[in-house]
C-alpha cells in the first residue's frame, strides 16, 4: 500500500483555499458596493439561487443572510422552472452563483427573471458569461485554479463563493445596524439566544430562598443564613425590605482574620454597604457583565424601588447557559 503524506495533502488544500479568499480582497470594487446598495434597498426577500455545488453554497449564504437582518431563502433553479419560480415577487432581489456562468437551469430562466424585472446580482467566475452579462451586478469570484489536484472538484471556487456571501451579509448587518439582541431574536434555541435573551428574574432565587437578615442581627445569625441559602453571601435589609448591605463568604474571611466574636459582633459593623446589584428586569447577561467587572460571583436583586426581591450567583448563570 502507497503511504501518503496526508498532512501535507490537507496543507495544501488549506493554502490554496486561503490564497483564493485572500485573491478576493484585492477585487472588491464599486460593484460589491452597489450588489449592496441594491440589497439593503430590497422591499422584499433575497432569493438565492444556485445549481449542485453553488446550489448547497446558496443555502448557506441564504441562512446567514436570514439570520443577520437580511430576509432570504433559496430557490432551485431546477425547481423553479417547474413552478417555484412563483416564489419570487416583484420587491425581491435575485442572487444567483454560477462559477461558470453558464449554468443551463439558471440561463434557462433568466428570461423569466427579467420579465420580473427584479434586480439580479451574481457571483461567477466568469465575468465575460451569459450570466455575468446578464446581471445587473456581477461580483467576480473567480479562482485561479481548484484546491482539487485534477483541478476539476468544486473546491476553492465554493470557498471563495461563500466567503464572499459572507462579506455581503456581514456589510448589511452593519449598514442596517443589526445588533447581537436582534441576532439573538432569531436564535432563540441556541446559546447566544438564551446568554441574551434571558432576563434576571428568570433565573434568580426568590421568596425564602433568598439569603437575607435584618440589619440589627448579629454576625453569627449571618452565617447560618449564609449556610442554610448556600449562594454564599446574605443580603442585609432594613425594616422597609430595602438592600443596605451584603455579607459574603469572602467578607467572613477578612472578619475571621480580625479575631471577632460571632456571637457579639453586630453584622452592620462588618457588612459592605453600597454593594453592586442587579435589577430584576435587567438581561442575565448584563449581570454576568457586571460580575466580571467588579470581580463578585453574587448579586442581590432589586425591583425598581430598591426592595430586596431575589439573589443569584455563577452557579445559577452556568444552570441557565448564560456562562
Amino acid at each position: 500500500m502507497t503511504t501518503y503524506n496526508f498532512k501535507e495533502l490537507g496543507k495544501a488544500v488549506l493554502k490554496a483555499e486561503a490564497e483564493s479568499v485572500q485573491t478576493l480582497i484585492g477585487r472588491l470594487d464599486d460593484d460589491f458596493h452597489r450588489a449592496c446598495e441594491i440589497m439593503i434597498a430590497c422591499q422584499g426577500r433575497i432569493v438565492v439561487i444556485g445549481m449542485g455545488k453553488s446550489g448547497h453554497i446558496g443555502g448557506k449564504i441564504a441562512a446567514t443572510l436570514a439570520s443577520t437582518g437580511s430576509p432570504s431563502f433559496f430557490v432551485h433553479p431546477g425547481e423553479a422552472s417547474h413552478g417555484d419560480l412563483g416564489m419570487i415577487t416583484d420587491k425581491d432581489v435575485v442572487l444567483a452563483l454560477s462559477n461558470s456562468g453558464e449554468t443551463n437551469e439558471i440561463l434557462t430562466i433568466l428570461p423569466l427573471i427579467k420579465r420580473l424585472a427584479v434586480p439580479l446580482i451574481s457571483l461567477t467566475g466568469n465575468p465575460a458569461s451569459v450570466l455575468a452579462s446578464s446581471a445587473d451586478v456581477n461580483i467576480d469570484v473567480s479562482v485561479e485554479n481548484e484546491a482539487c489536484p485534477l483541478d476539476l472538484a468544486p473546491t476553492s471556487s465554493t470557498t471563495a463563493t461563500l466567503a464572499m456571501g459572507d462579506a455581503l451579509a456581514i456589510a448589511l448587518l452593519d449598514a442596517r445596524g443589526f445588533t447581537a439582541e436582534d441576532f439573538a431574536l432569531s436564535h432563540p434555541g441556541g446559546s447566544l439566544g438564551r446568554r441574551l435573551l434571558l432576563h434576571v428574574e428568570q433565573i434568580m432565587h426568590t421568596g425564602d430562598d433568598i439569603p437575607s437578615v435584618k440589619q440589627d442581627a448579629l454576625l453569627g445569625q449571618a452565617l447560618i443564613e449564609i449556610t442554610q441559602k448556600s449562594l454564599g453571601m446574605t443580603a442585609i435589609i432594613d425594616e422597609k425590605n430595602k438592600i443596605i448591605g451584603i455579607f459574603t463568604d469572602g467578607d467572613l474571611r477578612r472578619t475571621l482574620d480580625l479575631g471577632l466574636d460571632v456571637h457579639k459582633t453586630p453584622i452592620k459593623e462588618v457588612m459592605t454597604t453600597q454593594c453592586k446589584v442587579a435589577r430584576q428586569n435587567m438581561l442575565a447577561a448584563e449581570a454576568l457583565q457586571l460580575m466580571d467587572e467588579y470581580k463578585i460571583n453574587a448579586l442581590l436583586v432589586e425591583d425598581d424601588q430598591h426592595k430586596l426581591v431575589g439573589a443569584l450567583n455563577m452557579h445559577d448563570m452556568l444552570r441557565a447557559g448564560v456562562v
